[in-house]
């Protein structure tokens, strides 16, 4: 992802044609690490985002919208305290480092024009924004506090001077001789290969580096000292599209999946498929869009992860003593007839020996067998040890098929809430789903009244197919209870993996329902199962009626028969939502 200095120059050069003179209209922070500015354009309304996060920093316009938390974080009130209807004066990129200053003017409480900074950094796990007071050079606050014990060098709270990261030694790209080229090269052995210029120059990527290199060597230069003019004439060529604005937005892709994106010609990803943008923000905002949701999905999930992972692996070792002690209790009734047969020859048998010789008459013919018996017993006692065994092994086998049953259960339960987890596509989900494991007791209920949660069921999702006919998704086991057992017609026709973790569909029968109807939902279903990454994945069908919850059944978990088995692959389908 070369999201480095000379993109960012690309990104910076579009802020200050579309957002530079507007004033700040709202301020919101949707994430703990990320803020959106809502600007009053001159033409039209844009909104600002800024991502501070460790995973996928970034600065662009944007046109999504996201949810707000209840309360706003103490960073946002600040934000609004100094930047609310502030007017943007000044943007600017420290050479070609990732940092970005937005100067705001705005009124302060004294009634005088004051300048604020918001000092944006986009540095991986170092990334933050900070809003500095620049009269005195004071911060009033930043996103991610950085305290003493965390960084001696840079500290960034409220009350501090700001201090800026440090400078880099490179070259800057945009303001170098070729004397200054030559002395770096030789004063740090910089080694000719594909990250030459990223190693020579900041705010130059290794995939940027790789593209430049890659022009160098369509011409046939080799590093040799009387051709370093030309790779300096051939690197200046390169730069200049960045001082005359002459960008090409695009993306990347090898077999459906973005590798890379740049703000110029790709050349050397000449065999893979590319996909043009009008601006630095549109581009940016598909391609971190999904990532950004995934990753911050996943890291807001990963307790609930752990504790379903947990549960999961105590069913797993579970089971295997289960199906151990039956195979233990297979030969249970070897030990009856061994009680059998030296009950019927107790006359037969002395205290000391160590084994009989018995006819077995439970086999045809003369079989005999050797029972062994304990010395220091007396027959009687032998024989009553062999009953008990025989009945402890008969209790032990119908408590465990009991238990390996309902540990089997169980499993299936967790994969399901498992499969919803990761098919969750927003925090409202996520939160159900918490929910659900604190009503079923896998999440202790921290409340001091100790009351079971009542759960207030989102609506699952509903498309439209291309037959204009219904189709219900459950997201969470309480909506796949809740399509199937409530909201469904018993004639409707229900969908679900076979054997296999996943959402219950029902499509609403209003007459015949077509073929492509049905492949459309079953198609649904296997996206929004575990098996979402496979082909050929097998959907059970069946009407409503045919559906069936056993009593005790946790939420989700429900039986059926005379149903018919259809095979898709699971695909994400572009019908109408509602």
């Amino acid at each position: 992802m070369p999201l480095d200095g000379l993109y960012l120059y690309s990104t910076v050069t579009e802020l200050k044609n579309k957002i530079l003179n507007c004033k700040v209209d709202k301020i919101n922070q949707p994430e703990k690490d990320e803020i959106i500015l809502s600007i009053r354009g001159f033409k039209e309304n844009l909104k600002l985002l800024i991502s501070a996060s460790s995973v996928y920093p970034k600065i662009h316009l944007t046109s999504c919208s996201k949810p707000n938390p209840t309360v706003a974080p103490l960073f946002c009130m600040i934000l609004r305290k100094y930047l609310t209807s502030a007017k943007i004066i000044e943007i600017n990129q420290i050479d070609t480092d990732r940092v970005v200053i937005i100067n705001f003017e705005n009124t302060d409480e004294f009634g005088f024009n004051s300048i604020y900074s918001l000092i944006v950094e986009i540095m991986g796990r170092h990334s933050n924004i900070t809003l500095v007071r620049q009269r005195d050079n004071i911060i009033v606050d930043s996103i991610k506090h950085v305290t003493p014990e965390i960084n001696t060098y840079r500290c960034l709270y409220p009350g501090i001077e700001f201090v800026f990261p440090p400078k880099s030694n490179k070259l800057n790209p945009f303001s170098f001789s070729f004397e200054d080229m030559k002395s770096y090269i030789l004063d740090n052995n910089i080694e000719y290969n594909n990250k030459f210029f990223a190693n020579l120059f900041t705010g130059i990527s290794n995939p940027s580096s790789k593209e430049i290199f890659y022009r160098i060597q369509q011409k046939n230069i080799k590093f040799e000292a009387p051709l370093l003019h030309e790779i300096y004439n051939i690197f200046q060529n390169t730069i200049s599209l960045f001082k005359n604005n002459d960008y090409s937005f695009a993306s990347y892709s090898n077999n459906g999946t973005v590798k890379d994106f740049y703000c110029i010609e790709f050349t050397y990803l000449c065999e893979y498929e590319a996909k043009q943008f009008d601006t630095s923000s549109i581009l940016l905002q598909e391609f971190y869009l999904e990532k950004d949701k995934a990753d911050r999905l996943n890291s807001r999930s990963i307790n609930l992860q752990k504790i379903i992972s947990n549960n999961l692996d105590r069913c797993t070792k579970k089971i295997k003593i289960l199906e151990e002690t039956l195979d233990e209790c297979r030969d249970k009734d070897s030990y009856k007839i061994y009680g059998e047969l030296l009950t019927a020859n107790i006359y037969n048998i002395k205290k000391g020996d160590k084994s009989v010789h018995l006819l077995n008459y439970y086999l045809e013919g003369e079989n005999y067998i050797d029972i062994n018996v304990d010395e220091f017993k007396s027959p009687s006692e032998n024989i009553q040890r062999y009953f008990k065994k025989y009945n402890k092994l008969k209790k032990s086998e119908e408590m465990a098929s009991v238990q390996l049953k309902n540990a089997q259960e169980e499993y299936d339960y967790l994969q399901s809430v498992f499969t919803n987890l990761k098919n969750a596509d927003n925090y409202n989900d996520i939160e159900e789903i918490k929910r659900e494991l604190t009503e079923t007791g896998y999440i202790r209920n921290k409340t001091k009244d100790k009351k079971k949660i009542k759960l207030k069921i989102s609506k699952p999702l509903h498309f439209i197919s291309s037959d204009g006919i219904d189709l219900y998704v459950g997201k969470n086991n309480y909506q796949n209870d809740y399509l199937t057992l409530k909201f469904a017609d018993k004639h409707d026709l229900w969908l679900h993996t076979k054997n296999i973790p996943g959402s219950h569909v029902i499509i609403k029968k209003y007459g015949e329902i077509p073929e492509r109807t049905l492949e459309e939902a079953a198609k649904l279903a296997a996206y929004y199962s575990k098996s979402k990454d496979s082909s050929k994945v097998p959907v059970d069908y069946t009407e409503v009626k045919n559906i069936k919850k056993p009593s005790g059944a946790k939420p989700g978990m429900v039986i059926y028969y005379t149903n018919k088995t259809v095979y898709v692959s699971p695909e994400k389908l572009d019908l109408k939502s509602i």
